[in-house]
């Protein structure tokens, strides 16, 4: 084993760099990009023909304010993008499609079919209707469809109003702007429907309720919300250049499609919806409008694979059934359609080139699912198949099959995950220790900190970043405060992330680079959490998310039973504390409960909201209480607050005080999950 001292010393920072401690792409990572860019179509032109295609008019402010103050969307951050044709520490395909991604305007589909691009992570479209304009998924938040909107109405809208719009699925970035273009009111009154799959209400509140606080820490580095955008940072999301930050609302649908096919006149435009759960969303659907042969995919076929396992967490979806609708889609309408289009990316003109992109994407789920799983039955692990499987090479050379949103490995190991679980069914690793626990062993069998700092250095400098990876972790989790080990354990992240095609890949290694050397910012974390969705949240999930918010430790010992009643609304239930665990069920009440709690729905709201306690709603009288009270303020100490912020590397965790090199970073919101 070599010293440290007969090592190379660490490569210095990088000048361009935007962290004082970045370094630049090793020779190494040099030539994994050189490779990469030798291996690729590159002179399949079609995407960037297809992007450009319609252009009526680009937007000329570059970034869109937010209502709140501050920028709700900022497209000026991606222009370096266009300053050079290839950069060093970008792999080539990530930037091609970044490029891709930088389109900024008003775009004509087809004559009666309009979009907006390059506002959010996703576009919106305009479909002309009888008496008005029928829009497709309104975006993240309001400024940006504002500001979508009037673009549209001075080229094309003719100051007609919105006649309907469509929610395609249930994802954030698919209605949050809804607010923007539409009166709530006119909604009500039937006016303005609102149409979106069936179950739409209860999968996207319940879908990142429960795991929320995880999940928005989780987007931390699969968006690399702490990266700024930099050649060695953040360079887009691959489904779009990355999330609006302004006001999200939710207006309910006022009509759900329900059945798998079922043909609706949207403002005397015929619409056959196809429902297509469990793909790409709990609840999405696709749609085609006969009269123009315009197909319309939603997020069910863009121009990446998508996720099977995303990053942030999320149950992991079924390919196999993905791949199905999509033939369905193909069969059923895509034999005759003319133009394909989606709510991110570009469309595709031609019924030639329609089904080539169908057939391409069917079968890129398919093979995912089936080959993964011919490996698996021959015993290949979740811990081993992301590096056996690959896609099929005619895939592989399909711009729109690859990894821009979801990649082969982490999807490859989502499968698996899926079908068969975590473990690995070694019994080894069944019931494993902690990686603080098992790591101080790792460093006294290897030598110690200054041997594993030595071979860690060696394995850097000969670019095997991967096994560095490995014992530098180990070193880390067993001593989160020695502060080499992590330097290195971010240099070598760093390297990895340069390599990487996938965004949320690259921006996870970044990302883990950044809070090794930074620790995380610490301060007032904004919720983006709109009103809207918290008054669709149900009663019961509520109740069922209070349960989780509950540490059951500090209940040791409590059982109390209470009955919870909402006039307004007709709902009541029993509510138990027993065994250290919260429980409700819906429809009943006890007889004999120790405390009944009356409140009106529209009241309770306001303590969902966090805008009134209990407490207050009892003083004031909009609460009314039978029995012992005191059981209240018993289960709201067993309550804990989720730390937005949790560390998820050792040693990360600073005070306020204690930060460096985050002034120029301010701090991150709490995020509407987008995907």
């Amino acid at each position: 084993m070599e010293t440290t001292a007969a090592l190379a010393e660490p490569a210095p920072p990088h000048p361009g760099h935007f962290h004082p401690q970045g370094k630049a792409p090793s020779k190494f990572t040099l030539d994994i990009l050189r490779k990469a860019a030798a291996s690729l179509p590159f002179s399949d032109k079609r995407d960037f023909e297809e992007q450009s295609r319609g252009l009526i008019a680009p937007m000329e402010e570059l970034q869109i304010p937010a209502d709140s103050g501050g920028v709700a969307w900022d497209m000026k951050r991606f222009q370096f993008l266009n300053e050079k044709d290839e950069f060093d520490s970008i792999h080539p395909s990530l930037l091609r499609q970044s490029k891709l991604n930088n389109n900024y305007g008003l775009y004509e589909v087809i004559p009666g079919i309009y979009q907006v691009r390059g506002f959010d992570l996703s576009d919106i479209t305009f479909v002309r209707g009888k008496t008005g304009w029928i829009v497709f998924d309104p975006l993240i938040s309001a400024e940006p469809v504002r500001a979508a909107w009037k673009l549209f109405q001075k080229h094309v809208g003719k100051d007609l109003p919105v006649s309907a719009v469509i929610y395609s699925h249930t994802h954030a970035d698919h209605w949050g702007g809804v607010r923007a273009i539409v009166d709530e009111a006119d909604v009500q009154s039937g006016k303005v429907p609102v149409i979106a799959p069936i179950d739409f209400m209860q999968f996207t509140i319940s879908e990142n309720v429960y795991a929320g606080n995880a999940m928005n820490r989780r987007l931390f580095y699969q968006y690399g919300l702490l990266l700024p955008a930099s050649p060695y940072g953040y360079v887009g999301q691959g489904l779009g250049q990355g999330t609006s930050s302004g006001a999200v609302g939710l207006i309910a649908p006022t009509r759900y499609v329900s059945a798998p096919i079922e043909e609706i006149d949207v403002d005397g435009v015929k619409m056959i919806f196809q429902n297509t759960p469990n793909t790409e969303a709990p609840r999405e659907m696709n749609t085609y409008i006969p009269e123009m042969k315009a197909l319309w995919m939603a997020e069910n076929v863009v121009a990446s694979l998508h996720n099977i396992y995303t990053l942030r967490g999320a149950p992991v979806r079924d390919p196999l059934n993905w791949s199905k609708y999509i033939g369905e889609s193909l069969y059923r309408f895509g034999l005759e359609a003319e133009v394909m289009f989606a709510s991110h990316h570009w469309p595709r003109w031609g019924n030639t080139r329609i089904q080539e992109v169908l057939r391409q994407q069917r079968d890129l789920y398919a093979n995912m699912n089936n080959q993964v799983l011919h490996y698996a039955n021959q015993g290949v692990t979740i811990n081993q198949v992301h590096n056996v499987y690959e896609l099929p090479k005619s895939l592989q050379q399909a711009w729109h099959c690859r990894g821009y949103h979801g990649s082969p490995e982490h999807n490859a190991r989502g499968v698996i995950q899926r079908y068969l679980g975590f473990w690995d069914c070694n019994p080894a690793t069944l019931v494993p220790l902690s990686p603080a626990d098992s790591a101080p062993l790792y460093v006294e069998m290897m030598g110690g900190a200054e041997k594993i700092l030595a071979r860690g250095r060696q394995l850097h400098d000969e670019g095997q970043y991967l096994l560095a990876s490995e014992i530098l972790n180990k070193l880390v989790q067993a001593q989160p405060n020695n502060a080499d080990a992590k330097g290195l354990l971010a240099d070598v992240f760093e390297q990895l992330g340069y390599q990487q095609e996938n965004p949320g890949l690259r921006n996870s290694f970044l990302a883990g680079a950044y809070e090794l050397r930074t620790g995380i910012p610490q301060g007032e974390t904004a919720s983006t959490t709109s009103p809207d969705v918290i008054r669709a949240m149900s009663t019961e999930l509520f109740l069922n998310f209070l349960a989780i918010r509950m540490d059951g430790r500090k209940a040791e010992g409590m059982r109390f039973t209470i009955n919870l009643i909402t006039p307004d609304n007709g709902e009541k239930f029993i509510i138990e504390l027993e065994n250290e665990t919260l429980t409700n069920i819906a429809g009943f009440e006890a007889k004999n409960a120790d405390l009944t709690l009356t409140i009106n729905r529209s009241d309770l709201v306001q303590t969902m909201m966090g805008a009134k306690t209990l407490e207050t709603q009892i003083a004031e009288g909009t609460a009314k209480v039978e029995g012992d009270v005191s059981i209240l303020k018993k289960l709201a100490a067993t309550m804990v607050d989720f730390d937005p912020r949790f560390e998820i590397m050792p040693g990360t965790k600073l005070t306020a005080t204690a930060m460096t090199h985050t002034d120029a970073y301010e701090a991150v919101p709490e995020k509407i999950i987008p995907e």
